[in-house]
């Protein structure tokens, strides 16, 4: 995996960040605090899970930082600062998030919604909303609001959304480390009530459960952790739908 230099990752949390000023200081502060620290962001670019053209669909998207982060790479790329040496960037993406918090889907289009990539965001329960057909999902740290059985029923109607070939991006807390968890737990929950809501019950599993999960879903998953530098137990999940032809082979054998 080849890292971002420092100086152009800068360049990208302070160009995603930039569009929230025009909704207030704490959104903008917000954006900026977690893009610039919280390691997925930065993995995600770095890894490549982001594919070009792809039909972005995100799930518990907030305040629409996947979004911003899309629109920079397509701003610092257009300026000439992306190196030959990392991933392709995610360029020409389509983008719909959907959240439950009216505020926080509120902010997201005042914020992104002008932007030229024109990303459209919908206030909706995820676990009842309608999902469009997309080529990339992500659910990155929604799965533990919903409970377990309804965890089930939202990875089922994910996979019948996604087309052939596509993926599912997850972040997940992993219980299995009781301590790294619990702080990540108490994290969340100060967050929360910091921003005017009340806390909501955790519904959590170790990563064998997740992985199990997921494979029973027909997902070939891939866990990589994804909180360096931070005490969490975080880790990203990368759930593949098998390719059409092995589905054949398969079924015919």
């Amino acid at each position: 995996m080849t890292r971002l230099a420092e100086s152009l990752w800068r360049q990208v949390w302070l160009e995603a960040s930039r569009p929230y000023l025009q909704v207030g200081r704490l959104a903008y502060y917000f954006a900026r605090g977690k893009l610039q620290h919280d390691p997925m962001f930065r993995g995600l670019l770095e890894r490549g899970e982001l594919p070009a053209g792809a039909r972005v669909l995100d799930l518990g998207c907030g305040q629409g930082l996947v979004a911003a982060l899309l629109h920079a790479v397509t701003f610092v790329h257009q300026a000439g600062h992306w190196g030959a040496d990392l991933p392709d960037p995610p360029l020409r993406c389509s983008y719909q998030g959907i959240d439950l918090m009216p505020a926080a889907v509120s902010r997201a289009t005042l914020a992104l919604s002008g932007l030229p990539s024109a990303p459209q965001f919908v206030c909706a329960d995820v676990a009842s909303a309608r999902l469009p057909t997309s080529d990339l999902v992500l659910l990155l740290d929604v799965l533990h609001y919903i409970d377990l059985p309804a965890q089930q029923v939202l990875l089922q109607h994910v996979r019948r959304a996604l087309a052939p070939h596509g993926r599912l991006l997850i972040r997940v807390s992993d219980a299995a480390q009781p301590q790294r968890h619990a702080f990540g737990q108490w994290v969340d929950r100060w967050v929360v009530r910091a921003r005017g809501y009340k806390a909501p019950p955790h519904f959590a599993r170790p990563l064998s459960s997740w992985v199990a999960m997921l494979n029973n879903l027909g997902f070939a998953v891939d866990a990589v952790p994804m909180s360096q530098g931070t005490p969490f137990s975080n880790v990203l999940l990368t759930a593949q739908v098998p390719a059409l032809a092995k589905l054949l082979i398969e079924d015919v054998a």
